[in-house]
């Protein structure tokens, strides 16, 4: 058995608070059924005081007295402390000779009223104390000597004469009584126990059967490689069915990113296959006919692999979560004016600019100018005869819009479009219709910006790309 699992914790865990319980539980029990013990015995003890104490207080002479027998000893003290009555048999009550009635000194932590409690003066003639004084004393009886509870009254004859009655009952009764209970529990104790460690290694071990089963089915998915299976998920409403749904959420979390990274590695040789293939004929054919290089299309297809491998490069750092540079507060407005004005002669069609003056935001000048670049260049593929740009500010957010007059965006493919490697006219050459990584990398950059960029309605016709960042306010921006 291993000691440190949850099974063998818990089952330890439960057996020590429950012995710890039962402990506590019977020291109170057996303190408490002491208490009554003893409580009876006063009871006895004094009503055979009283009874002997109502003779005397009546005018019965000593030696007439009704003492009860050997069970019940009573031994009678008179005003000079001397023995003037006991019971036959009663050889010695321990403490109680040369004790004088005035005095009281019982001599016993346990009395339940001490010598405060009694009348300061004698009964009057005839009477019989009122107060008791309790004590266990030692007595010897028929040669034998034991432990008894006794209670002390006084008495005064109708002559004047007052004493001190002593009864007594045997405790033997009391602590075998006690001592058969604390026997029983002791003798009772291992076996509940038993019982109870039995009792929380069978229900834990039925409670940690499910998650032994989501164990063994994650091993077995982790050895096979297979992230399309899914661990069980108990019928119980309880925090491993909880356990089981998350890890079940995980796994296709899992599994749709591995599917993602395998499409996205065999797209990205598939798009670096063509220029480099393109490459190769073309430096093979130059080797043999140096008069046929197409310098410009080798040097046009190294420009496009250069291209594809920043792209993938940028959004592999993105993905695995690289910090992204520290971000500025900068003017959106001469930013986006500064991008376009860099652009090349060579566009297919012009760029109408409507651009509000003071729009501010905080992020990085030369990956948001990217992210402008890629929309636009998407806008310029795809315009039938110009392309707009437009900033504005609207509420606490800068709007950047690109849109063309081209065929434009089904609404269906308004989300694809973002997709890696997408292309929606496959009509389209590749080196015409780009390698599909544009509109995804401008995504996830403005995504990093705590931004959002999607495909919008267009107002005529076309395409409409909208880009939204936090605004930072004038006052802010200038402080």
């Amino acid at each position: 058995m291993n000691f440190g699992s949850v099974r063998a914790r818990t089952t330890l865990g439960s057996t020590v608070v429950v012995a710890l319980v039962l402990v506590v539980t019977g020291l109170l029990v057996v303190l408490s059924l002491r208490s009554d013990l003893v409580r009876t015995a006063d009871l006895e003890a004094e009503v055979g005081a009283r009874r002997v104490a109502s003779q005397i207080a009546g005018g019965v002479a000593f030696g007439d007295l009704r003492l009860p027998d050997e069970d019940e000893p009573v031994q009678v003290i008179g005003s000079r402390g001397e023995v003037v009555a006991a019971t036959e048999d009663l050889t010695s009550v321990a403490g109680t000779r040369g004790t004088s009635p005035r005095q009281y000194d019982l001599d016993d932590d346990d009395d339940r009223a001490d010598q405060d409690d009694l009348d300061t003066d004698d009964p009057n003639r005839g009477e019989v104390s009122t107060n008791a004084v309790f004590s266990t004393r030692d007595a010897t009886v028929d040669g034998v000597t034991d432990e008894y509870r006794f209670a002390a009254v006084e008495a005064t004859s109708p002559g004047g004469t007052t004493v001190l009655v002593y009864a007594g009952t045997d405790l033997t009764t009391t602590r075998n009584a006690i001592s058969a209970t604390v026997r029983s529990m002791l003798l009772g104790l291992p076996l509940v126990l038993l019982v109870v460690a039995a009792a929380t290694w069978l229900v834990t071990r039925r409670a940690l059967r499910p998650v032994e089963a989501i164990r063994g089915e994650m091993a077995s998915i982790t050895e096979a490689g297979d992230l399309a299976r899914r661990v069980p998920v108990p019928d119980s409403r309880d925090e491993i069915a909880r356990l089981a749904a998350t890890t079940n959420r995980t796994l296709a979390a899992l599994e749709s990113s591995v599917e993602q990274q395998r499409r996205f590695v065999a797209d990205a040789s598939h798009e670096l296959r063509n220029p480099i293939a393109s490459l190769r004929a073309q430096l093979e054919i130059a080797l043999e006919h140096r008069e046929l290089l197409d310098l410009p299309g080798a040097v046009e297809d190294v420009h496009r692999l250069q291209q594809l491998t920043t792209d993938l490069l940028l959004l592999a750092r993105m993905d695995a979560g690289e910090a992204r540079p520290p971000a500025s507060v900068i003017s959106l407005t001469e930013l986006v004016a500064d991008e376009l004005a860099a652009r090349p002669d060579t566009d297919r069609v012009p760029i109408i600019v409507d651009l509000e003056e003071g729009i501010r935001v905080e992020g990085h000048p030369r990956r948001l100018a990217r992210a402008l670049s890629n929309l636009v260049d998407n806008a310029q593929r795809h315009a039938h005869s110009e392309v707009r740009v437009a900033l504005r500010g609207r509420g606490d957010r800068a709007v950047l819009r690109v849109s063309d007059d081209g065929e434009g965006i089904p609404p269906a493919d308004r989300e694809r479009v973002f997709g890696r490697f997408v292309r929606l006219d496959d009509a389209r050459t590749r080196d015409e219709g780009g390698a599909g990584l544009g509109l995804p990398l401008a995504r996830e950059i403005v995504r990093s910006h705590h931004g959002t960029l999607q495909a919008v309605d267009p107002e005529v016709r076309g395409a409409v790309l909208e880009i939204t960042l936090p605004l930072i306010p004038a006052g802010k921006a200038e402080g």
